[in-house]
């Protein structure tokens, strides 16, 4: 997301210079994205806890719930990784278009920038559901 806003951005500021500094803002939201990863890896970094072999040999159950929790993890993890790709990806395009569309017609900036806002909520919502699939 970053490389495509980025290298639209360049271009694009070779004919209306001034749009490199508004337009800084598709950037940001592709940096976000990269934070949501983060913040799910913390949260997973919490839920991993070593277990005793002596508790293993005492609780029949131990086995399932550990297969569950490690399964949770991952797909948490996962979840959270594909909808911040996706995100990144959506910004991307479509701050790559922002850029273009306000060299050309700064009314659009606005407008094009409403349509980023939502390719970012995408990421928030893998990071929502990534946090509601670790809570058991």
């Amino acid at each position: 997301g970053i490389w495509i806003t980025g290298s639209s951005l360049v271009g694009a500021a070779v004919k209306a210079p001034r749009i490199k500094s508004k337009n800084l803002v598709s950037v940001i939201f592709c940096e976000a994205t990269a934070i949501f990863g983060v913040i799910i890896a913390i949260i997973l970094l919490g839920k991993v806890k070593t277990v005793p072999t002596e508790s293993l040999e005492a609780n029949t159950n131990a086995c399932p719930q550990m297969f569950y929790s490690g399964y949770a993890i991952f797909w948490a993890g996962f979840s959270v990784g594909v909808t911040n790709l996706a995100s990144g990806i959506t910004v991307g395009i479509s701050g790559s278009g922002c850029a273009l569309a306000d060299a050309q017609d700064p009314s659009l900036f606005v407008k094009l920038l409403v349509v980023e806002i939502f390719g970012s909520a995408l990421g928030i919502f893998g990071l929502i559901v990534g946090i509601i699939q670790t809570q058991n």
